[in-house]
């Protein structure tokens, strides 16, 4: 009733959210049936509602190279927050994940819940990796292998300065700006946006 009275009270609110919902269905739909896509969109849904049903919304290709693009730095800062995990295992990691992202048979039990589902069986990203075009491989395996160095350089050296702060948001926000300018560059859909651009619109997705 709560939610029925909420919308009685802002009428004009109810076709937005009768097209939201009729997206929502709409992109369940559009998941590709092989068990290794299932998995990622599935944990796609788990480990960001927010941005799941934006991400389905984009074509097919330029979709599935989001949708694995989020889940490959969501395990990276799932390896970067476990404090369980001893930084003499944990750094080389960070520094080694864009290639870890080429081999169907790697993972690396760490983080909880549904993170932890995603570290135990990666594999099925991975697999769903190496079917996307080698441009948007391209683009995944660099950002990954800067963000991973710049999260491995801070496991080391504290936040200390102002400075410090901005570089280390520059490395796990701004890159994921940078990313996506490429991965919507590589589908030919947009002109590869200037670095500082992207870097500020990462920073902004942060914030938000």
């Amino acid at each position: 009733m709560g939610s029925l009275g909420a919308v009685m009270k802002h009428p004009d609110d109810l076709f937005p959210l009768v097209k939201l919902k009729m997206a929502m269905r709409h992109a369940e739909k559009q998941i590709p049936p092989q068990p290794h896509w299932c998995f990622c969109y599935t944990m796609l849904q788990k480990v960001s509602r927010s941005f799941a049903l934006v991400i389905q919304q984009l074509d097919t290709d330029l979709r599935n190279a989001v949708c694995i693009f989020y889940l490959v730095l969501r395990a990276l800062d799932t390896v970067e927050d476990d404090t369980s995990v001893a930084t003499d295992v944990k750094v080389p990691i960070l520094i080694a994940f864009h290639r870890h992202v080429y081999d169907r048979d790697w993972h690396f039990s760490c983080g909880t819940k549904e993170y932890k589902i995603l570290m135990d069986q990666f594999h099925h990203v991975s697999t769903a990796f190496l079917e996307l075009g080698r441009n948007y491989q391209e683009a995944i395996e660099d950002i990954t292998k800067r963000m991973g160095a710049g999260m491995a350089k801070f496991i080391c050296k504290e936040v200390e300065t102002i400075d410090d702060y901005d570089e280390y948001c520059h490395y796990v926000a701004g890159l994921v700006g940078l990313g996506l300018s490429k991965l919507f560059h590589a589908s030919g859909s947009e002109d590869l946006a200037p670095d500082h651009l992207s870097n500020s619109m990462g920073l902004f997705l942060q914030v938000a």
